[in-house]
């Protein structure tokens, strides 16, 4: 076991699979000879050459195109967008051809490639980069969408992800690619649909993904400091949704607090919501409460930043008015 960052693990987990898989190769703009804009692909071109590590021009729809032919033809493509605000260009490549190419073909062709890359708030860069699209690909039947909150995930992850037969989202944050975390040494792969609990706890649930998980794990941390037992359970995957390890949760804790960096309609946090009133509203002893960004674009000055996303301060507030605490 070591630490590694973030971008490490990430470039850890495509290095491995690729030496062992020849027909896995990366597409995107300034994956090659610039090492990747977050350095990401550092090194990779002088280890796999120009015919694996692919440098493509301004052209989202293009290579998102080009790698959903390569993969219907065998090979295995990973595709990098350099923020997700730049895959709308690509997303009726992404929604209208490889997450519907299996259904359509009658189960004939797969498409398994990935499509990676940044999401979110990664700070003052304005409304138009730094938006979150997690639940608008988790809208559609045929992808598979993947959030890693550290390094360990990271890896875990994507390492599932490229070895998948179907195609699958995997979003990261452009803020935690420095991150430090604990990575073993040896070979894991993490299962895609499987969420875990961080932390046990008797008197809330408290479900987040991602980035957020750094406000979760704070907020419980807080309140356990006041005698308040927090149950924390990280989604890893938000499709498929791990739903069961979240209504066993509430069916012991009897409350829930979704955090999600992202506006609150139609949101994953909404789905959950439904979800465990569907399921689990027998068990509910207070209304659940969803902490998302307010319902407006992300504005540049980072005063206003802090005022529209999830904090921790938010997420305590919630926490304690569904333990009528406030």
């Amino acid at each position: 076991m070591r630490q590694i960052q973030f971008r490490e693990a990430l470039r850890e987990a495509m290095i491995e699979e690729m030496e062992r898989d020849g027909t896995i190769f990366v597409i995107g703009e300034e994956v090659a000879e610039y090492d990747g804009a977050y350095k990401v692909t550092q090194g990779m071109l002088d280890r796999f050459g120009p015919d694996r590590i692919i440098d493509t021009p301004i052209s989202e729809a293009a290579f998102a195109g080009l790698g959903i032919g390569a993969a219907m033809s065998g090979l295995r493509p990973i595709v990098e967008f350099m923020t997700f605000n730049f895959a709308l260009v690509a997303i009726d490549q992404i929604v209208n051809g490889a997450a519907k190419i299996h259904s359509m073909s009658g189960g004939q062709y797969h498409v398994p490639i990935v499509f990676r890359g940044p999401t979110g708030n990664a700070g003052m860069l304005g409304a138009q980069h730094s938006q979150n699209f997690e639940s608008w690909y988790a809208n559609c039947p045929g992808l598979k969408v993947v959030v890693p909150a550290n390094p360990y995930e990271a890896k875990g992850l994507l390492k599932s992800a490229i070895r998948d037969e179907d195609p699958v989202v995997f979003m990261e944050s452009e803020l935690m690619y420095a991150d430090l975390g604990v990575v073993p040494t040896g070979e894991y792969l993490l299962p895609i649909g499987k969420a875990e609990i961080v932390q046990q706890g008797k008197e809330v649930t408290l479900v987040s993904f991602g980035k957020m998980m750094k406000v979760a794990n704070e907020a419980a941390q807080i309140m356990s400091k006041e005698g308040i037992a927090v149950e924390v359970i990280n989604l890893r995957t938000v499709r498929p949704l791990d739903l069961s390890t979240v209504i066993e949760s509430v069916k012991k804790t009897n409350r829930l607090v979704i955090v999600e960096e992202a506006w609150p309609l139609g949101s994953i946090a909404s789905e959950i919501a439904y979800q465990v009133q569907k399921h689990a509203f027998d068990y509910l002893d207070a209304p659940i409460q969803k902490v998302n960004n307010l319902d407006v674009p992300l504005p540049y000055a980072s005063t206003l930043i802090e005022m529209i996303l999830p904090n921790v301060e938010k997420t305590i507030q919630a926490l304690k008015s569904v333990l009528y605490l406030l």
